[in-house]
Order: structure tokens, then C-alpha cells, then sequence
């Protein structure tokens, strides 16, 4: 039985790549956003899975909600394979299984009052009567430090951090096992970053609940995560316990991201800085998806992708070059 209530499984998802009317590659090949990637979060704790910018997280993210369709791999939930279900088989296990957007104002509709919004989630779901749903979108509003009156305002009349903990409410209030959190505080100030942050901690200990927590701030993850997932052109570099990571990184990438980092409270040891941006990763690709930019690379790192193993106990790397 596994250890897991997600565990994702060699997942991959192309899409086709076209600019300025004109296919930048032939009609055979496609960019893979994600390539064999593989994780697996347990019950009640916080994953966090950082990258760079155009690493594949967001699609990661998106196909364990069903808002992306991989093209091949495994998401599994209990003893159901969600790549494999239709949208009707779905739809019941979206109560357990939610989201919160970056952009949390562009998931909300402008024309409607907040409380109207929730309520109709749980109608939607077949909850309560319609005054016990307004009971609970009272009860969840005040949970995420909102407060009654917000229940008769539009998203529009919202501070960026209220409508960041509307987003949260929003996934909250049906009672989910998991929610991903795509780059929940990317966007708000620092002081209001904080608050959300543990704002969300505590609601995830008093409700039990796992997140599997997106993001490419290399501080916040380390904040908030039990385990964290390094992410590069698609696939995961290295995994391991927050504090053994960050204490001991392995992966020349995972050093690299750290020595970068602008958080004076990260360990740092003497990497080379990474110059340029991540290449275009087609099926044709072969190889490390580091090779192009990992000052060690050799030979076999150009031709033979790298298994993710564990070198240390709860501490998987994906590189040939360490023994």
C-alpha cells in the first residue's frame, strides 16, 4: 500500500510550439513542458516544489486538479488513477482535490457578490441548505481573517492579500484532503506574505489537510514545506526533507538556485552562476536536462537522461555525477 495520497508517476505533457504564424520546429516535434516527473505527497504535510520560471510546476500543478490532460504517466489519489478517469468519474473527487491561482482575482466573477460566489460552491456540490451555506461562508471567511462584511462585497473591492485568502476560502470551504497552492503570495508584499503563510500552516494543522505548494521563491518553500521537489526543464532534480536540502544540497542545479538566492539565511557553497535561460526541451531532446547549462557535465550526461535514486535516506538525486 503506498505511503502517499498523491503520488504522481512519470507524467508527461507536450504541446505543440508556433510563433509568428509559423512552426518554430517541425511538425513532428513538440516542447515538453514536463518530462517523466515523479512525487509523491503524504497525508497531512507540505510539498514544496520549486524551479525556475517555465520549469513545468504550473502544469504539474494543473494535471493533479484535471485542468491539464498529461500525455502519458500515473496520478495516483487512493486507488484511483486520475489520468485515467472522464470528466463525470472526475467530477466527485474535485471536493477533495483543489487549487488556489496565483492570479485568484481572475478565478472569481466580477459580477457577483463574494458570498454568492462561495455559496454557489457548495451548491454546486450538493451542501446544505441554503442558510446553512451562508452559516459557512461566514464560518470560512472568518477562518482565513476576512470578515462578515467582506460576505457583501465584490472582488473587485479587495486588497491583493484579501483576495489571496478568498482564493484559500474558496478551496477550504468544501473541505478538501489536498490543495495546490500555485504561487499563492508571489504577488503580495512581503508583510502580507507572512501572514498568508502562517495563516495557512495553521489551518492546515487544525484541518489536516496536505499541500503541495508551488513556487520559485526559494524562502518562502523553505518556510512553509516538509519536503521539498527541485524542478528543471520538467523534471525533478532532487528531493529531500526541507532542512537536510537547504542544509546539504546535492544537485549542481539545486546549488546553483541556491547560491542565487537573494535570502541570507540559506546556506550557500561556491557554484558557478547559471548563465542564459533553459532551453526548449523537445522529444527529441536526449541527455541530463541540466547538461546544457552544468558546468561538470560529460559525455554520458549529453546521452543518457539520469534516474531520480535515493543516495541518502529520504534524499533522492537525479545526476550522474554523484557516487
Amino acid at each position: 500500500m503506498s505511503t502517499y495520497l498523491l503520488e504522481i508517476k512519470g507524467i508527461k505533457k507536450t504541446y505543440s510550439v508556433r510563433g509568428a504564424g509559423r512552426a518554430l520546429f517541425s511538425s513532428k516535434e513538440r516542447m515538453c513542458a514536463v518530462e517523466n516527473m515523479s512525487l509523491g505527497v503524504k497525508e497531512g504535510e507540505t510539498y514544496g516544489l520549486v524551479g525556475e520560471s517555465g520549469c513545468g510546476k504550473s502544469t504539474t500543478g494543473r494535471a493533479v486538479v484535471g485542468l491539464t490532460k498529461v500525455d502519458s504517466g500515473s496520478i495516483l489519489y487512493g486507488d484511483k488513477d486520475l489520468c485515467k478517469l472522464s470528466e463525470k468519474e472526475f467530477r466527485p473527487l474535485r471536493k477533495e482535490l483543489q487549487m488556489v491561482f496565483q492570479d485568484a482575482l481572475s478565478a472569481l466573477n466580477p459580477r457577483r457578490r463574494i458570498g454568492e460566489i462561495l455559496e454557489e460552491t457548495l451548491a454546486i456540490h450538493g451542501i446544505g441548505t441554503a442558510s446553512e451555506r451562508r452559516e459557512q461562508v461566514m464560518e470560512i471567511l472568518q477562518r482565513v481573517g476576512l470578515s462578515e462584511e467582506h460576505y457583501f462585497r465584490f472582488p473587485h473591492e479587495l486588497s491583493g492579500g484579501q483576495v489571496q485568502r478568498l482564493g484559500i476560502a474558496g478551496a477550504l470551504i468544501i473541505k478538501p484532503r489536498l490543495i495546490v497552492c500555485d504561487e499563492p503570495v508571489s504577488a503580495l508584499d512581503v508583510s502580507i506574505q507572512a501572514q498568508i503563510l502562517n495563516m495557512l500552516m495553521d489551518l492546515q494543522k487544525e484541518l489536516g489537510i496536505s499541500l503541495l505548494f508551488i513556487s520559485h521563491d526559494i524562502g518562502v518553500v523553505r518556510f512553509i514545506s516538509d519536503r521539498v521537489g527541485v524542478m528543471y526543464l520538467g523534471s525533478l532534480m532532487e528531493e529531500a526533507e526541507t532542512e537536510q536540502l537547504f542544509a546539504h544540497p546535492l544537485h549542481p542545479y539545486t546549488e546553483a538556485l541556491f547560491a542565487a538566492a537573494p535570502d541570507p539565511f540559506i546556506k550557500r557553497r561556491k557554484a558557478a552562476a547559471l548563465t542564459g535561460e533553459q532551453p526548449v526541451r523537445t522529444e527529441t531532446f536526449q541527455g541530463c536536462a541540466f547538461c546544457t547549462r552544468c558546468p561538470h557535465a560529460d559525455e554520458k550526461c549529453r546521452k543518457e537522461a539520469p534516474k531520480l535514486r535515493e543516495v541518502e535516506k529520504g534524499h533522492k538525486i537525479a545526476c550522474h555525477l554523484h557516487k
